[in-house]
């Protein structure tokens, strides 16, 4: 299979619903999953402190950015934006310009959020619906692997 066809199947997988696909013949193996991943967040109160240790709790990815922490730091409440794509990310088309989105922005439904590059191709990731940028996830140029959050946004 080459790039074009390879492209062309995970756009074709993130604009549905499904959240395993598997291919295998002779020449080839190819598996795509989709989905939340588990996060673990250290959770504690000042009584469990004075008698154990925090403990760790497996939450959803989505649930994660929008569950109330008590007697800790801030969670960042929204929706996120993943990468459908193992690449790297960059905030701009070039490294002198401007960057595509900026936090506060609202952007408009297939507007350009930034671009995930994979094998030398430059895959544009739009936006799905209309939305408000609260906060861009990932460094300009950092790796990012499948369902990496890039940014956190809240519907309009």
């Amino acid at each position: 299979m080459d790039i074009k066809d390879l492209k062309l199947l995970v756009k074709m997988i993130t604009e549905t619903d499904i959240t395993e696909f598997e291919l295998d013949n002779s020449e080839e193996k190819i598996v795509i999953r989709r989905g939340p991943k588990t996060e673990y967040i250290n959770v504690s109160t000042p009584a469990a402190q004075m008698f154990s240790a925090p403990q760790q709790v497996a939450v959803p990815a989505a649930t994660a950015a929008t569950a109330p922490v008590t007697g800790g730091a801030a969670v960042e409440v929204g929706e996120t934006v993943n990468s459908p794509i193992v690449g790297t990310f960059y905030r701009a088309p070039a490294p002198d310009a401007a960057p595509y989105v900026e936090v506060g922005q609202v952007v408009e439904k297939g507007q350009v959020l930034c671009i995930v590059e994979a094998m030398k191709l430059m895959n544009e990731i739009e936006a799905d619906y209309r939305f408000k940028i609260v906060k861009i996830c990932k460094e300009n140029a950092q790796a990012v692997e499948f369902g990496d959050p890039l940014f956190v946004v809240e519907r309009v």
